[in-house]
């Protein structure tokens, strides 16, 4: 596990997007695997910018998310396709057809995630996955737990995840309690993972997941397993490592 410590937020995005785009342009028919949440918004600013500026083609990319939130439609605008679609694909040359997004519409939980771990098989498997970190260690929607869960599944959102995604909705009774989420596994199929993480907030989290026991009570620590993992993280994420 490689880590890059950065002064701020803003230095973080510009590191993160420029791991990104060596993947994109090293590879430029590449599966991302991508994230939604405050801390890769900086990230997607910045490869749209290089996009922008004619130093990115992401016409031939493939992606798929993490996870959706069970029950909210695409259009809804505190869905993760919403998310994607305002805070970056409308914004690239990405071809939509190609960009998957758990389907947050279907009520059959076993239905929609059999059909999403179809997807990600069939694009091949995802060359670099990007990751924000959950103030209680999860990833993407994987809560702290008594198993590692491997296939992409429908979960019910802790506590602390509701009251961290609260300020995006009107109040705490609009979050949705349950999401659907790619697995431990899935996650861990990925050939490169990249790992962004900001803010003071975020620092026990992250010492844990770096330096702690390998636990399902604290799912990024299973990243520890892997064999090529990049966290970008700021002064203030770092500020309690050993």
């Amino acid at each position: 596990m490689k880590i890059v410590k950065t002064k701020d937020y803003e230095e973080l995005s510009r590191k993160a997007a420029n791991f990104i785009a060596a993947q994109v342009i090293m590879k430029p028919n590449c599966v991302l695997g991508l994230a939604t949440g405050s801390s890769p918004m900086g990230t997607y600013k910045q490869l749209i910018q290089m996009y922008e500026n004619g130093d990115l083609d992401f016409s031939n990319v493939s992606s798929v998310n993490l996870d959706e939130y069970k029950g909210l439609n695409p259009e809804n605008d505190q869905s993760y396709r919403y998310f994607m679609n305002t805070n970056f694909f409308d914004h690239i040359n990405i071809e939509k057809c190609r960009t998957f997004v758990p389907n947050g519409l279907e009520p059959d939980s076993d239905k929609c995630c059999a059909e999403y771990d179809q997807i990600i098989a069939q694009t091949g498997g995802v060359d670099l996955q990007l990751l924000g970190l959950g103030r209680n260690g999860h990833i993407g929607f994987n809560e702290p737990s008594d198993v590692f869960e491997s296939k992409t599944h429908c979960v019910d959102l802790a506590p602390s995840t509701i009251e961290a995604n609260k300020r995006f909705f009107q109040s705490e009774a609009d979050v949705p309690r349950q999401a659907y989420t790619m697995g431990i596994r899935s996650i861990m199929m990925a050939k490169k993972i990249l790992v962004v993480v900001s803010g003071s907030d975020k620092a026990d989290a992250l010492a844990k997941a770096i330096c702690g026991p390998i636990t399902p009570q604290v799912p990024a620590s299973v990243l520890q397993l892997h064999p090529n993992v990049v966290v970008v993280a700021d002064e203030a994420a770092l500020s309690k490592m050993p």
